[in-house]
């Protein structure tokens, strides 16, 4: 959403102003609440614009001010509780950005307004009987509206984050190299979205010449419409295609890019796009953390795992024979711009793959996001397909979003997100990535419960709750039938998430919780009787 206009709306003391002020600051806009800049307008507050000039009088100014903080920059807007009662200032504002309702019952809202100091002239008198009958009035008005949230049993940063998941807006802040503004970047959820791209890029000011890279399956689908895009923004922009498949997620790869990138010429100040899944943006996200030292780079997900996580928190790297990410750099991009529309021509396997990695979020922090994705296990892929999964990767987006502001080097609570990975990664590499990465994060993360559950970590039961999940998509729960124990051991203390003589883990305590940094040695592997089963099933 290029410059994007917020608008808050809603009953008096739902919240417009306090949440749209949060807003404003998670994702670095301005904010304007519309009486308050009415009063400073006219010079006197609202209850004494309704004395002298009466409702007639102050509706005018409202719409004189309303069109008036539109025709400035991106922002945010806290309207006044009736102001798109009148049909002219809804269409402008609807016309010009997204309009979110936020919402609370009667008795909420009347003590919320009791505690406020604030005149409100349309509610003189017995408060509560005002208030019920405004209400009643403009229900069906504040209904008729896409977006809502109800701030009933949230807090203010609680119910500011939920808007944002609602319109899949967020910016990612603490990562410094290569990012934007503030040393944040933003992270956008827009259906349609790759034909705006080239305005996205002028909008943050990222410069040309531009490398497009993405991969052979990928390219002959979407890298046209991306240069067209750019080409109509006036950006000049070249295409490389690297070979699709993990195998190719090499440094001979990476070499391949940098000399693409000297050949066309590209300077500190040229933008680097990654259209594709997981392994174009950590490989192009890798060449631009390395070449000159560091340039700057957008991604563009394509597969649902990695609109859920590949494409967040700035890892890049490339694999080594020995195992998966061995080399990489953080390097933040300067944005991340996810169109769900692009998964009607994904493969059904990555399909099913990208919602392991939805489930993992779930499971480490959010039961919401779990129990959504309960309500899908056992579609058909095309049937899944059909559903909104704008929602779920918004919500899945969230949780990464979270993790990674907390600890953006991974120094602590960012190895949550490793649930499942420590083993999976090891599945990977010993099937020589027979196995996807999706289908071996479903399984690591079911083998992990087990073995945590037989550690006293996760309560009994979990396991089960997760497989019946991760099986529900399609996805296989067990190590493969004749995979060997003692190579899957070694690609495990090959991993880079090794300490000394252990490995580290993260598993799962339950639906929406994990503990992090649990180190196992080779001994204590060979004494966990779990993972052993996993091999004697296989």
């Amino acid at each position: 959403m290029t410059n994007p206009i917020l608008f808050f709306y809603g009953p008096p003391g739902s919240g417009k102003s306090t949440i749209g002020r949060l807003v404003a600051q998670n994702l670095d806009l301005t904010f304007h609440d519309l009486d308050y800049e009415i009063e400073q307008d006219a010079g006197k507050p609202v209850w004494q614009i309704f004395q002298d000039e009466g409702e007639i009088g102050f509706r005018q100014r409202e719409t004189t001010m309303l069109n008036r903080l539109i025709g400035q920059d991106s922002g945010i807007i806290a309207l006044g509780g009736g102001t798109l009662l009148l049909p002219q200032n809804r269409s402008a504002a609807e016309k010009a950005g997204e309009v979110m309702v936020l919402d609370a019952p009667l008795q909420v809202i009347h003590a919320r307004i009791k505690a406020d100091s604030n005149q409100r002239p349309l509610l003189a008198g017995e408060l509560k009987e005002k208030l019920g009958n405004l209400l009643e009035s403009r229900s069906d008005h504040y209904r008729s509206f896409t977006h809502h949230v109800d701030t009933e049993n949230l807090t203010p940063e609680q119910a500011a984050w939920q808007v944002q998941i609602q319109l899949g807006l967020f910016r990612v802040k603490g990562m410094q190299s290569g990012a934007g503004k503030n040393g944040g970047y933003d992270v956008l959820v827009q259906p349609g979205g790759l034909q705006d791209i080239g305005r996205e890029l002028t909008a943050r000011r990222l410069n040309g010449p531009v490398a497009l890279v993405t991969d052979d399956h990928v390219g002959p689908l979407y890298a046209e419409k991306v240069m067209e895009a750019l080409r109509k923004e006036g950006y000049s922009a070249s295409l490389f295609q690297i070979k699709a498949g993990e195998e190719f997620k090499t440094i001979d790869t990476v070499n391949q890019l940098w000399e693409f990138f000297l050949a066309n010429h590209l300077d500190r100040s040229s933008t680097v796009a990654a259209l594709g899944g997981g392994v174009v943006s950590d490989l192009a996200g890798f060449a631009a953390a390395t070449y000159l030292r560091g340039v700057r780079w957008v991604v563009m997900p394509t597969t649902l795992l990695s609109m859920a996580d590949a494409s967040l928190g700035g890892k890049t790297g490339a694999d080594l024979p020995e195992g998966k990410n061995l080399i990489g750099a953080f390097h933040a991009p300067s944005l991340v711009l996810a169109d769900p529309d692009v998964l009607a021509t994904l493969p059904e396997r990555e399909l099913r793959g990208g919602f392991a990695e939805i489930i993992k979020h779930g499971v480490i922090s959010d039961p919401v996001l779990f129990e959504a994705c309960r309500r899908l296990t056992g579609l058909s892929m095309e049937n899944i397909r059909k559903k909104p999964l704008a929602a779920i990767i918004r919500r899945a987006m969230a949780v990464k979003i979270r993790v990674i502001e907390q600890d953006p080097y991974e120094q602590g609570i960012r190895a949550a997100l490793n649930a499942g990975h420590t083993i999976g990664h090891a599945i990977e590499r010993v099937s020589n990535y027979a196995v996807s990465h999706g289908e071996a994060v479903g399984i690591g993360l079911v083998v992990e419960t087990r073995m945590a559950e037989e550690m006293g970590i996760a309560r009994n039961g979990l396991t089960d709750e997760i497989s019946r999940m991760v099986s529900g998509f399609g996805l296989p729960v067990n190590i493969p039938t004749g995979m060997d124990r003692d190579s899957v051991e070694a690609a495990l203390f090959r991993d880079k998430k090794r300490s000394g003589d252990a490995v580290k883990f993260a598993m799962p305590v339950e639906i929406g919780q994990v503990r992090t940094g649990i180190r196992l040695t080779p001994e204590d592997l060979r004494r966990n009787h779990a993972f052993s089963a996993c091999f004697a099933r296989s």
